[in-house]
């Protein structure tokens, strides 16, 4: 019996030591053999010191140069250049929008999934990582950040007071009175302002800015004419967005899909935005955080979005194009422009967030109610011109669905329906389209190994007794 114990414990010491013993998982690789996916600026690095990923990823480059893909797959050696590319890093690698070598990052992998599109595909993937936070979230920061209930302030107008909370952020005051300064100069008398230095300045807020105050300008919710056009105001249109004529929607997709930041924001657009009829809201995994982003990335570019008008009866957007002049592809161009003007994903998540709502995708473990920050003494209130660089140019304080948790849910299937669920509606997975694998036990056996090693001594001990 004893030898029986020995031989038992001999073995278990041995598998331990072995389990420590074995070399790292390959970069790249998790312990299981998946891809564990990287930003393509990591993905480049880790290709160029493997000198077979490094040769194939330089003759690829060569291959695209001025090719279509269909010239580019006749040559045997670009076809196999792409098909080792396909199991690197750079096929699954992705970007996080606003970060560092973003533009870098963006070439690098458009340099690889050109070369795998059947020429011009009407919708593209996004090349940048999906979004896992909620509305929710930002709500959470709103209310901490204002210090007050925002279901108080109903009446108030929302756009006004969101330029207020802006002006009160250092950060955002100051970049919000740049691009409204940059998109209001004057040029020349043909020219009333530099729509290209409008943009950039545009860009820089909405990359910028936290989005608990960028959304509250882009995306307050109106009662009347007054504000909804305060609203419409937001990015200066007259500069960043309206033009003498509206082009063809499709030869703007093409300008947009020239440049690689505005091609990405456009495919982040119809990934996250694209209508969805197999979710409650009508976004791809229930997310309106994840759409509204998207929507906020592309302003600042040749496809600016923004409100029509200053209806406060109905929300449409459209970017500053038209389906006139577009021949045997005015289908195509309808479908194009109603992804903006007919999206009811876009809608319901601009109407979500103006609501103060959000989609509770985790009824089993219901987030803690926030203790907000006790009152203090307000200061007396500031009139509609002072600390506000742009009295037209603004938006809005969140309110919140509390009768909905109250009184139970009541849904208005209407066009302009306010979303507002309970905590037990919805159980569907946040993006159940991504295929990233995520090791959940990585770095397990150590830690479990660490604490199972100070019992081995105990073992022998009582084997020896």
């Amino acid at each position: 019996m004893i030898l029986a114990n020995a031989f038992c414990i001999v073995l278990f010491v041995d598998e331990l030591l072995r389990s420590l013993a074995a070399p790292p998982s390959p970069p790249g690789q998790d312990p299981h053999g998946w891809r564990v996916p990287v930003d393509c600026v990591r993905a480049n690095e880790l290709c160029a010191a493997e000198p077979s990923c490094s040769s194939r990823y330089r003759t690829l480059r060569q291959c695209l140069a001025g090719r279509d893909r269909n010239t580019m797959l006749a040559n045997k050696e670009c076809q196999a250049a792409l098909e080792v590319l396909q199991e690197s890093p750079l096929y699954d690698c992705r970007c996080k929008r606003g970060m560092k070598k973003e533009l870098q990052c963006l070439q690098i992998y458009w340099s690889i999934h050109l070369g795998l599109t059947e020429g011009e595909e009407f919708y593209e993937a996004s090349p940048y990582e999906p979004v896992t936070s909620r509305l929710s979230d930002i709500f959470r920061l709103a209310s901490i950040f204002s210090g007050m209930d925002p279901a108080a302030n109903s009446k108030s107008n929302h756009c006004l007071d969101a330029a207020k909370a802006c002006n009160l952020n250092d950060n955002c005051k100051r970049l919000r009175s740049g691009y409204i300064s940059t998109c209001s100069r004057e040029i020349s008398a043909s020219e009333h302002c530099s729509r290209r230095k409008c943009h950039k300045a545009l860009r820089q807020f909405f990359d910028r800015v936290p989005s608990e105050y960028t959304y509250r300008l882009l995306f307050c919710s109106c009662k009347d004419q007054a504000c909804a056009e305060r609203r419409r105001q937001t990015i200066v249109p007259s500069c960043s967005y309206e033009d003498k004529e509206k082009p063809n929607c499709l030869d703007l997709r093409s300008t947009c899909r020239t440049d690689h930041l505005c091609r990405s924001r456009l495919a982040d657009f119809h990934t996250n935005c694209q209508a969805s009829f197999q979710t409650l809201t009508s976004c791809p995994g229930d997310n309106y955080q994840a759409c509204l982003g998207s929507y906020a990335g592309l302003i600042g570019f040749d496809m600016t979005p923004n409100y029509i008008d200053a209806s406060t009866t109905s929300i449409t957007i459209s970017p500053w194009c038209s389906c006139k002049g577009s021949g045997n592809l005015e289908e195509e161009c309808e479908k194009f422009l109603r992804d903006f003007t007919e999206n009811p994903c876009l809608r319901n998540a601009i109407q979500a967030f103006g609501n103060g709502t959000d989609v509770n995708l985790s009824p089993k473990n219901p987030p803690s109610p926030i203790t907000l920050p006790p009152k203090t003494e307000k200061s007396p209130a500031l009139p509609d011109d002072i600390n506000d660089s742009n009295t037209m140019y603004d938006t809005s304080i969140i309110t919140t669905c509390t009768s909905v948790q109250e009184h139970g849910l009541k849904l208005n299937k209407s066009k302009e329906q306010s979303l507002c669920y309970s905590e037990t509606q919805l159980t569907t997975d946040i993006m159940p389209d991504q295929k990233t694998f995520v090791d959940q036990k990585a770095g397990g056996s150590r830690h479990w190994a660490g604490r199972i090693l100070p019992i081995v001594p105990i073992l022998l001990l009582l084997l020896v007794l």
